[in-house]
């Protein structure tokens, strides 16, 4: 009765997720008992990873799934409480350093969401709509479009406000979506895929985070044992290749799968956005404090390599300039704070899980027993490698928290096989990105759902992650394989 009470209080995205945990997590708990009563002992990384998954799928905060399975892994492996705590604890430093930059970034972004830029935009292409002949509105689309992929673009390098941008911009453009008879899960995949070849191509912003200081450091700390060095001007030339996978999910989308046209019911939702983006007034000193702020921040981001010291730089600057008063401060930092302090916390914590999995002391023997399954066919070891990094990362949604767990045992594994240092970047960072674009806990699907979803017209899981999910990934395995197999 108790199950049946709380399945019934499930909304159906709910019951959809609890309908693929509950077997895979009774699958899991089954097998684990069997072996444990004949005797076998299963290998506590495989476990933790497992259980890590089964625990996400569940819908258990990430963060709680990441330490629980690190610690019980751990005691599996005859660690103590202590050691595994201690593993963990040990291994937090390195992520909280990425941490605190996307809190800085978070509030950086509220702020110039407060500051009206997008909203003024909105008006500008409602205003466009308006003024066309509907024989001229199929251009308008297209400009759309291109409009679409280059704010996503930015979003993560050159204005680095990573998905704040999408539910300020989209919302009042609904009531335009709806006259030109525009397929919003093409919009979905328009976002997911530009912002996901943003970070994993362009060395700035979000890709300096994800290139520079996770994924080289983490490959370069997992290789040095094998003599490997891989420099920050590798990783681009390294991802090309898979992120052109995307790249082709993405026209796919607009040329093939949703190019006809689809209708909404225009709400009184719709029209209220619209409405609200119209009556805000941006003066000119705002305006060019608006603008000083992102090309201040800019300068700061490449000048210092630092994302933190220009997001807080070009917060202050909008502080100043009269974007929202002295004594908001707080409150927009705070908010802030609210939209990344989860990635913050699971990419943290996902260090220290990594960490634990090293103090286990069952990478190695895991390593070797993968070889020796896969034995020299190395084209079949980097389509399941693929997967794998699939499966894990669409758990908790989160490419930056899933290198350090994947590094400690794709980098040696690779290296092993025969992969060159190249194709072993290609092969983490590719897998480690699968599943973020797609992924029901992404921020980039949630983001991509927020703004379309405005009028209540656009389902999670129907409308953003099954289109996004198909189209940025199938196109990348395939690509990430090619590159893995070429480099």
């Amino acid at each position: 009765m108790a199950i049946q009470s709380f399945t019934n209080n499930l909304s159906e995205s709910d019951k959809y997720k609890y309908k693929t945990a509950l077997p895979v997590t009774a699958a899991f708990l089954g097998f684990y008992v069997f072996t444990t009563l004949i005797g076998y002992h299963v290998n506590a990384v495989l476990l933790s990873i497992t259980l890590m998954i089964a625990l996400c799928l569940l819908r258990v905060p990430v963060a709680i799934a990441l330490i629980t399975a690190a610690v019980l892994g751990g005691l599996h492996s005859g660690l103590s409480v202590e050691e595994a705590v201690g593993a963990l604890n040990n291994n937090l430093l390195t992520g909280s350093q990425v941490g605190m930059t996307y809190v800085m970034i978070g509030a950086f972004a509220v702020a110039i969401a407060r500051s009206g830029i997008l909203d003024l935009f909105a008006q500008w292409i409602a205003r466009m709509i308006g003024s066309r002949k509907e024989d001229a509105l199929s251009g308008v689309k297209w400009l759309l479009f291109a409009i679409f992929i280059a704010a996503s673009l930015m979003s993560q390098n050159l204005v680095p406000v990573h998905i704040a941008f999408i539910p300020v911009m989209i919302p009042p453009l609904l009531v335009v979506f709806n006259k030109l008879r525009l397929d919003r899960r093409a919009v979905a995949c328009i976002l997911a895929c530009s912002i996901s070849t943003s970070y994993l191509l362009l060395p700035t912003g979000f890709g300096a985070i994800y290139l520079h200081e996770i994924l080289v450091p983490n490959v370069n700390e997992v290789g040095a044992a094998y003599g490997l060095s891989m420099t920050a001007a590798d990783a681009p030339k390294a991802m090309f290749l898979p992120v052109m996978g995307i790249v082709a999910g993405m026209l796919v989308a607009v040329f093939i799968t949703y190019r006809k046209p689809r209708d909404y019911v225009t709400t009184k939702a719709a029209l209220e956005h619209l409405e609200n983006a119209q009556g805000v007034k941006l003066n000119f000193g705002q305006l060019l404090g608006t603008l000083a702020a992102l090309a201040v921040a800019l300068y700061c981001q490449i000048r210092f390599d630092s994302l933190l010291i220009g997001g807080m730089i070009g917060f202050l600057i909008l502080s100043v300039s009269g974007i929202f008063k002295w004594s908001e401060q707080d409150d927009v930092f705070t908010d802030g704070m609210r939209m990344m302090v989860q990635i913050a916390v699971i990419i943290t914590i996902a260090s220290g899980f990594a960490g634990v999995l090293r103090a286990t002391g069952e990478i190695d023997p895991l390593i070797r027993a993968s070889a020796e399954i896969i034995g020299d066919n190395k084209a079949m070891a980097a389509f399941i490698m693929l997967l794998v990094g699939l499966f894990i990362t669409i758990g908790f949604g989160d490419s930056f928290a899933s290198v350090p767990i994947l590094a400690p045992i794709y980098v040696p594994l690779a290296l092993t096989l025969g992969f060159s240092p190249l194709a072993t970047v290609a092969l983490l960072g590719a897998a480690a990105a699968l599943g973020d674009a797609g992924s029901p806990a992404s921020t980039i699907s949630l983001g991509a759902t927020s703004g379309l979803n405005a009028d209540g017209q656009h389902d999670h899981i129907k409308d953003s992650v099954i289109p996004t999910f198909i189209h940025a990934n199938f196109g990348m395995v395939l690509f990430a394989w090619v590159a893995v197999m070429i480099l």
